[in-house]
């Protein structure tokens, strides 16, 4: 009976203790980065990397000036938060898909573009549903041209890549600047419906991982404050301007829930919701307390009522010059009234990317799909 007992306590033990090393395999691999091989990126100027300038005309001086010391396609004193998603990811910063020189594809391609919406019209034409067409282009092509080894992606590389957007806060600001805040709220489920079809197209492509921003308190844009006709009363307690705030929260609300609905729709795949509205407004509020001056002043360029020196000019007013970049942008949140600086940036990519704003609170590196990967 004794030996019985015994044989029986060892088997336990065996059985259990597999169990335990397969949990904690199990947990390694949880614990494992992603090693995301490639990044595509879609949105507006917040994560515009070339796409204006070469589609256009080139960002000017003193865009640049901090981190790359010449203008180098973002407008910003230096780097945007994709370039450091790129660095807490290891891979080289995006090329702009539009960009025909020296443009380098290995680890993925940037189709945002300076004022560019979810919807078509507004302030560019570089909507989101052409961004997607223009990644439809990248991608067969590339699997075309796979066997000539040259300095585009792998095949196999688009299911495991990274899909990051950043984009709507031009929809937002375009409507409040030409309707009425009924209208743009109205316009909310219209904007998400298109931005749900683009998830889709991009999922039928193959793509896993979606790393998506809501928008930011463009209520705090100093150039939205500068000409808000109703100060003081329509500004919340740190000066920015409460009803654009609360519809861009509106639009926060509902783009989380049409995220939980394509967790559902789409269970292969996996969905990162970051709350940067959050972690600007953090920023803003305690702005001194980073470290940071005004969050309502701005670095590069001068606005006063109906008059506007761009940054990148110069104006002479009554003998005084306007438009010359600050001394120190690293005091400042905004650098031209609209854009953040390097340093607001910066501060704002060590918040997020660790996860403690986004949903589920997973840091950027292990944000990925452990589904077997597509083409």
């Amino acid at each position: 009976m004794r030996k019985l007992v015994i044989l029986l306590v060892l088997y336990l033990g065996l059985v259990f203790g597999e169990n335990s090393i397969s949990t904690n395999v199990d947990a390694g691999k949880k614990e494992k980065n992603c090693g995301f091989p490639a990044i595509y990126n879609f949105g507006d100027s917040n994560s515009d990397t070339g796409g204006k300038s070469a589609a256009f005309h080139e960002v000017q001086p003193p865009n640049g000036q901090t981190f790359f010391g010449r203008p180098f396609g973002r407008v910003c004193d230096g780097r945007l938060i994709i370039d450091l998603i790129a660095d807490r990811l290891e891979l080289q910063y995006l090329s702009a898909y539009l960009d025909s020189i020296n443009a380098e594809f290995r680890n993925g391609a940037n189709f945002a573009t300076a004022g560019s919406s979810i919807l078509p019209g507004g302030y560019s034409p570089f909507y989101l549903g052409l961004q997607i067409s223009q990644f439809l282009q990248f991608k067969k092509r590339t699997i075309l041209l796979s066997d000539l080894r040259i300095n585009i992606p792998k095949p196999e590389d688009f299911s495991k890549a990274l899909y990051t957007f950043d984009i709507a806060q031009n929809d937002l600001s375009y409507g409040f600047q030409h309707t009425h805040e009924a209208q743009v709220r109205a316009s909310i489920p219209q904007i998400l419906n298109n931005f749900t079809q683009a998830i889709h197209q991009l999922y039928v492509e193959g793509a896993l991982n979606f790393w998506i921003h809501n928008t930011g308190p463009i209520g705090c844009l100093p150039i939205s404050v500068i000409d808000y006709p109703l100060k003081p009363q329509g500004l919340d307690a740190i000066g920015c301007i409460e009803n654009q705030n609360k519809v861009a929260r509106e639009f926060n609300k509902q783009l989380k829930d049409r995220i939980s609905h394509l967790r559902a729709e789409l269970p292969h795949a996996t969905f990162t919701y970051v709350d940067i509205y959050s972690a600007k407004y953090q920023l803003i509020s305690t702005a001194k307390k980073q470290g940071f001056g005004d969050p309502l002043k701005f670095c590069c360029g001068w606005y006063y009522k109906d008059y506007e020196v761009a940054c990148g000019q110069t104006s002479i007013v009554n003998g005084t010059e306007y438009g010359k970049a600050c001394r120190d942008p690293r005091k400042y949140i905004s650098w031209d009234g609209i854009h953040y600086t390097d340093a607001a940036n910066v501060w704002l990519a060590k918040s997020i990317l660790n996860g403690s704003f986004s949903d589920p609170p997973v840091p950027i590196e292990k944000s990925c799909s452990h589904s077997s990967t597509r083409l």
